[in-house]
């Protein structure tokens, strides 16, 4: 039987087929190869959307290559993924630290205080600061979400961090 060259994956029926002939042999291959811990279902999907991305590359004759290979490349990808993950597990972790129970303690104190100066900061002062500095957003895209010119926001966020330096000026000193 001739093939007709116009013939492709990508065409919707051809690729229901191609689904329907092999997606229970891929499923049992996955399964009998490397057992349920791997997800056979998940995995034969997964090989089946990596064949539609791929569709326009490879031929109806080289379908069910590309999909085992495939399928055993993600499994064995997962298994690598496992052995780094139990690798990092036996590593110890430091239980211990080179920091001073005065200077834990100081930084604590650090801590509640910047909350308090913080929580004493006007609400468009603090929105301000932390759209800069904890998100990292600039000057104009603050403004643009706040729906103020930029020269405001300037001046909100240097307002607060004026007003943080004066209320955490006590740490400065040290």
């Amino acid at each position: 039987m001739p093939k007709n060259l116009n013939d492709t994956i990508c065409k919707e029926h051809i690729f229901s087929s191609i689904y329907n002939k092999y997606a229970q042999d891929l499923h049992d291959f996955i399964y009998y190869k490397y057992g349920a811990k791997y997800n056979p279902n998940d995995k034969a999907q997964e090989a089946f959307i990596k064949l539609w991305e791929n569709c326009k590359n490879v031929s109806i004759d080289k379908a069910k290559s590309f999909l085992f290979t495939v399928a055993n490349n993600m499994v064995l990808n997962d298994i690598k993924h496992q052995k780094v993950v139990l690798k990092h597990q036996k590593l110890k972790t430091k239980d211990y630290t080179n920091e001073t129970p005065e200077f834990l303690l100081e930084k604590e104190q650090y801590y509640e205080t910047y909350q308090k100066a913080l929580s004493n900061l006007s609400e468009e002062q603090r929105v301000a600061f932390m759209l800069n500095k904890v998100e990292g957003k600039k000057h104009q895209e603050i403004a643009d979400i706040l729906g103020v010119t930029r020269k405001v926001v300037e001046y909100r966020i240097y307002t607060a961090f004026d007003s943080l330096k004066k209320e955490l000026e006590v740490f400065l000193k040290k």
